[in-house]
């Protein structure tokens, strides 16, 4: 926290036209030539002026560059530094040839990134979670949390091992055991001053600042390209991690191997795999049939897409799951808590072999509460990735980070900022872990997604980005 809270000082907002404005500020094309050779990369400098024309002194501003050729399905991200003075140095990678547009989007003024930041950390109730208490016949609907901030009599449901606790109103005349659904809506509630959320008005979110620039030509100019080793799980992903072109997802750290049916088959006999975390990993569930058409569902009962989810080739003795997390989940549905656990918990269920691999993606439901509550899950799943390697080191563990979403939703609530810092937060934490990681924020920015749940195209290339781990 102390790190972030330098990462992201507060900064005074004392008028509209103080903040960083996208249409005052300079970006400038250094070493600008009519032709530029692919592999080659290109710098933009970037000043920041604010809506009066005047030099910024401090950075922050929460910035998305992309690459793109739409007619070649073509795009990747480019890297941003932020010297901290109000000038930005703007990288792309020349991943491909022909005519590339370039887009840099001032999503946040630093001014809003610093309002987001400090409201964020003030509550944990913008969320309502409602528990249901079912005793024969009978039920009751009681209010739920993350904190005990009630004088009301509360059942405690703890997890002492891994310091989650989850509390809710104990209902009259029943027993704290007969908790058996959850469901949550939005609490009409905000940590934002009145001006600070004249910043998130449509108009002002995801500015583009490179509205005048025509597109650049890229060459093949005759370079050779190295050979790179095989995609292979603990490989460092680097910034940007890859680019699509013709819609398929390309690595720049590593070779992916084309993989047909019969490789894939083989390569999936005898897998226990387990897949924890969110709806953007149960999107793998309902792609993987299409993958492996020998796998089909096994009804577990349960109602809802939130139940487990399980696929099965009793004849390849292969066996896919999948899992939600645990608090917070958020979602309108009532669903079952009967078969509740955090992920930390599931972890340490698992043996663990050669063929047993687990893929782990958390965050979008993190996004509305203070960031503790992600920090201290995150280390919780480090720390039980740890015990599996140390009972069982053959054992191949997967990160899918979180990805980007709608760029004009709930800012306060759900925003990518909130994501973009979570996403930080997890690779920093899992840094030293022997981890597969498929980057499935740069991947997002791409493919330029921007939907909770990334399409079809994008799921298959983050499978085959998987497969690519274990085969």
């Amino acid at each position: 926290m102390k790190k972030l809270d330098q990462l992201i000082p507060p900064r005074p907002f004392l008028h509209m036209n103080t903040t960083t404005s996208a249409s005052h500020s300079r970006v400038t094309l250094l070493s600008r030539r009519d032709t530029y050779c692919k592999g080659e990369q290109l710098d933009l400098l970037l000043e920041m002026r604010d809506h009066l024309g005047r030099r910024k002194e401090y950075g922050g501003d929460f910035l998305r560059a992309r690459m793109s050729s739409p007619a070649l399905k073509a795009g990747a991200s480019g890297e941003v530094t932020d010297f901290h003075n109000g000038t930005y140095l703007v990288r792309f990678t020349l991943f491909w040839e022909g005519q590339v547009s370039l887009s840099l989007l001032l999503i946040h003024p630093s001014e809003g990134v610093s309002a987001l930041w400090r409201a964020r950390n003030q509550g944990y109730d913008r969320v309502i979670f409602t528990g249901k208490y079912v005793n024969g016949t009978a039920h009751i609907f009681t209010e739920c949390g993350l904190t005990a901030n009630t004088s009301a009599e509360l059942c405690q449901y703890l997890d002492s091992e891994n310091e989650e606790a989850f509390y809710c109103v104990k209902p009259q005349h029943m027993p704290c055991g007969a908790l058996t659904h959850m469901t949550t809506k939005n609490r009409e509630i905000s940590y934002l001053a009145v001006k600070e959320k004249s910043l998130f008005q449509r108009s002002n979110v995801g500015v583009e600042m490179m509205k005048g620039f025509k597109h650049i030509t890229v060459s093949r100019c005759n370079k050779s390209e190295e050979i790179k080793e095989k995609c292979q799980i603990g490989m460092k992903s680097p910034v940007p991690g890859g680019y699509t072109i013709g819609g398929k997802w390309n690595t720049t750290f590593c070779n992916q191997m084309p993989l047909n049916t019969m490789k894939v088959n083989d390569c999936l006999k005898g897998k226990l795999i387990y897949l924890l975390g969110d709806s953007t990993l149960r999107q793998w569930i309902y792609y993987l049939p299409k993958v492996v058409k020998t796998l089909k569902i096994f009804d577990l009962h349960g109602t809802g897409m939130l139940k487990k989810h399980l696929l099965l080739d009793a004849e390849q003795h292969l066996q896919i799951q999948w899992m939600k997390h645990s608090y917070p989940f958020i979602t309108n549905q009532l669903y079952s808590v009967r078969e509740e656990a955090y992920i930390p918990r599931e972890i340490d269920k698992i043996p663990g072999d050669k063929n047993t691999v687990l893929v782990i993606s958390l965050g979008q439901h993190f996004r509305p509460f203070p960031l503790d509550i992600f920090i201290r899950r995150v280390i919780s799943v480090q720390k039980a990735i740890e015990r599996l390697f140390l009972r069982s080191p053959g054992t191949k563990v997967i990160l899918k980070t979180e990805n980007t979403r709608e760029m004009h939703i709930d800012t306060e609530r759900f925003g990518d900022f909130h994501g973009y810092i979570q996403y930080l937060t997890m690779n920093n934490i899992f840094k030293d872990l022997n981890v597969g990681v498929i980057d499935a924020w740069d991947m997002t920015i791409a493919y330029n997604s921007n939907n909770i749940h990334p399409s079809d195209q994008v799921i298959e290339n983050q499978i085959n980005m998987f497969l690519n781990y274990i085969c």
